[in-house]
């Protein structure tokens, strides 16, 4: 039953506190296995994840399996509807549209005699790592390499876990239609440990991204560092706050559109309204008797499903901020006057029609979002996070005869003689 609890109640605090505090860390044991894990890895390459492919996946693959060839990825277009490729077509191309516009340039200016700027090259290789356990994400496989190949960089390899060594058709025809370069039926940490260290069949790579198990983002955190990260994401997240004229049926179905993803998912309804509040609860109720992942959704809803009336739209606003959603919902009249207000979320759905599955699949912008409160100081997945940037200086002698005593005198300050002798010497 999921409970009702007004910003007046004396549990409305702690209920606050924990959600506001719910970025929950590993525990000692998953992390000792992941250490193992990667460590072994690193030490028996190839070997080691046949071994742990065949121990977690309960599939036996030599190295030479790894890797799917370009005829298995060609068949897979045979294993799909056409609508379901055109579907895959037209949400790549709103991706690319999107994150085209995301792409920065090298950049420089003139200060008397200096030239200055930042040089923004892609890296060389990243790793993308896409769920294939419990249900097949092709829409993550475009989120991740889309924003990879618009960015430049040359080599996008993607590994994702084949249960009986079989790659879904679907992940497979959206690798194709993304770009992806290379593609890898190995899945856990295993594959995460792959990608960061390199191995004689799979090549390292500079940077991971894309969402995982705890198990996996456990790996990706150990490894910050052996490579870049675009975020150590957690279970999915939904907050709606809604005023007194909302729809109930929508509501309720946008939040179990995000608690269907696994067990772990967690959904927040914050209102104004104690009458909308009654009315969601008893559509989720009723709402997930049809739903397909209906036990999933089940268990969501009762171990994280929270409803918090408060008592005007600021308040509301304030929860919001504190809980740091990866998805905000914005289920009012005028959404686009509170949208200044809005400090902390992932992605923002602003209006009655925006539901937040348009952007898990067709409007554009990266699903790859902040959880766990993350989004108070991370961003979306983006073409940011695929380039890496160089500061470029240049000073002419005249330019540097201006400066020298500046720089002297700071130098002097951090007793660094060196600093200030190395500008002396181009003057003495």
């Amino acid at each position: 039953m999921i409970k009702i609890l007004s910003s007046t109640d004396k549990a409305f605090k702690t209920a606050m506190k924990k959600i506001a505090g719910r970025a929950g860390r590993s525990s000692g044991k998953v992390e000792t296995t992941v250490r193992t894990i990667l460590k072994a890895v690193e030490r028996g390459g190839d070997a080691a994840i046949s071994r742990y492919t065949k121990k977690f996946d309960r599939v036996s693959l030599k190295p030479p399996q790894f890797r799917v060839s370009p005829q298995q990825i060609k068949e897979a277009y045979y294993q799909i509807r056409k609508e379901e490729g055109d579907a895959l077509r037209y949400a790549a191309q709103r991706v690319m549209v999107f994150h085209e516009r995301q792409r920065a340039k090298t950049w420089m200016y003139q200060d008397n005699g200096a030239t200055l700027g930042q040089m923004v090259v892609p890296m060389d290789a990243v790793g993308l790592y896409v769920p294939g356990g419990k249900a097949a994400y092709p829409s993550s496989v475009l989120m991740c390499a889309i924003p990879a190949k618009v960015a430049g960089v040359k080599r996008v390899v993607m590994c994702t876990p084949a249960p009986k060594g079989v790659v879904s058709p679907y992940l497979l025809v959206a690798a194709d239609i993304a770009g992806v370069d290379e593609v890898y039926r190995i899945g856990g940490v295993q594959a995460v440990g792959a990608m960061a260290y390199g191995t004689k069949t799979i090549a390292r790579v500079d940077a991971i991204v894309g969402p995982g198990n705890i198990f996996v983002a456990t790996a990706k955190r150990l490894l910050y560092g052996t490579v870049a990260l675009d975020m150590v994401a957690g279970p999915s997240e939904l907050l709606v706050v809604a005023d007194e004229q909302s729809n109930p049926v929508h509501v309720a179905a946008d939040l179990l559109c995000e608690a269907e993803h696994d067990e772990e998912a967690q959904v927040w309804l914050v209102t104004v309204s104690e009458r909308l509040a009654r009315d969601v609860v008893r559509q989720l109720n009723e709402q997930v008797k049809r739903l397909k992942r209906g036990p999933i959704v089940s268990k969501s809803l009762a171990r994280h499903a929270a409803v918090l009336v408060v008592g005007n739209m600021d308040e509301a606003i304030g929860v919001s901020n504190e809980i740091a959603p990866e998805h905000l919902t914005l289920s009012v009249e005028r959404p686009f006057d509170y949208l200044e207000k809005i400090r902390h979320a992932g992605a923002i759905f602003l209006g009655r029609y925006t539901p937040p599955a348009v952007a898990d699949y067709v409007a554009g912008p990266n699903h790859v979002l902040p959880t766990g409160g993350t989004a108070r100081f991370f961003s979306p997945l983006s073409v940011d996070d695929y380039v890496k940037k160089s500061n470029l200086i240049s000073y002419s002698k005249e330019e540097l005869m201006r400066v020298k005593d500046h720089l002297a005198r700071i130098a002097n300050m951090e007793g660094l003689d060196a600093h200030a002798k190395s500008l002396e010497s181009r003057f003495s």
